[in-house]
């Protein structure tokens, strides 16, 4: 099954975002400064928990290329709906700028990414990020994410395993609560993004029969159109976050091995100096 404890060849630290709690994974051995991550974990913003990062696909992003990792324990929207989730993961960016060459990491290799929910704030943290210029993102990983309020061809009437329509509408009028939908800010649902220029690289996977099928891949797809490098590689499954939930299937060993090929071509090709 999955582990919420730290791997044994890692480092976790606790810190704090200007009141955001952080854990931090660093590897124990390092010879010379990673990437640094920001990782979000899902939970339809209104479940999960920072230590959730134990058991994604951030691990390996530690073992395998000596990356150090901020996962954010942003405020779920029980209590505390949009912007509140946003925001503190903008704070822990800003404190992962500010402090990655003392934690060992690069400061010109900025990347975010998450699953679900967490995959949706890393869009929105991307176009956040873009958008006041005070930190440069060199990549992103949404996978699976959670990105658009309204129904999709696949978000409609899906009976999918661990995430279906009924379970979407709850997270997302929880977390919208108190908003106009009718003009909603990207940063809550990035799918109502209109300029997608200007946003960093991306890889993510989807399943084929979940409800973030079709809205992920229209995220790569507008990406693509604005100029941006994109790619996405779709898995035959209806289990929501199958790589973290059953990380022993083929499908979802394919998946890692996949995710670790992006992230290595990611770390040779993308930089985004900081100014």
């Amino acid at each position: 099954m999955f582990s919420l404890k730290s791997d044994r060849d890692i480092r976790t630290e606790k810190g704090s975002a200007d009141g955001v709690p952080l854990l931090i994974l660093r590897p124990k051995e390092q010879k010379e400064p990673g990437p640094a991550v920001l990782w979000i974990h899902g939970g339809g913003y209104i479940l999960g928990m920072k230590e959730m990062v134990h058991m994604s696909r951030a691990v390996d992003l530690v073992k395998r290329f000596s990356a150090m990792v901020i996962s954010p324990g942003y405020r779920l929207a029980l209590r505390a709906p949009y912007p509140a989730a946003v925001e503190d993961c903008y704070k822990a960016l800003l404190y992962l700028k500010e402090h990655a060459a003392g934690l060992g990491a690069r400061d010109d290799q900025i990347m975010v990414g998450g699953e679900s929910a967490g995959g949706g704030l890393t869009a929105a943290l991307c176009m956040m990020a873009r958008d006041r210029g005070e930190v440069k993102i060199a990549f992103q990983m949404p996978l699976y994410p959670m990105l658009d309020d309204r129904d999709t061809p696949s978000s409609r009437d899906n009976h999918g395993r661990v995430w279906n329509t009924r379970r979407n509408h709850i997270g997302w009028n929880l977390y919208l609560r108190g908003t106009d939908r009718d003009l909603l800010s990207p940063y809550a649902s990035p799918a109502h993004q209109a300029d997608y220029s200007g946003l960093p690289p991306a890889y993510t996977f989807v399943g084929k029969g979940e409800p973030f099928y079709c809205e992920t891949l229209e995220y790569v797809r507008l990406l693509k159109e604005a100029g941006v490098p994109a790619k996405a590689d779709v898995y035959d499954t209806d289990i929501h976050a199958f790589d973290m939930l059953v990380p022993e299937g083929e499908i979802s060993q394919k998946a890692a091995a996949r995710f670790r090929e992006e992230f290595a071509w990611a770390v040779e090709l993308y930089f985004a100096p900081q100014s």
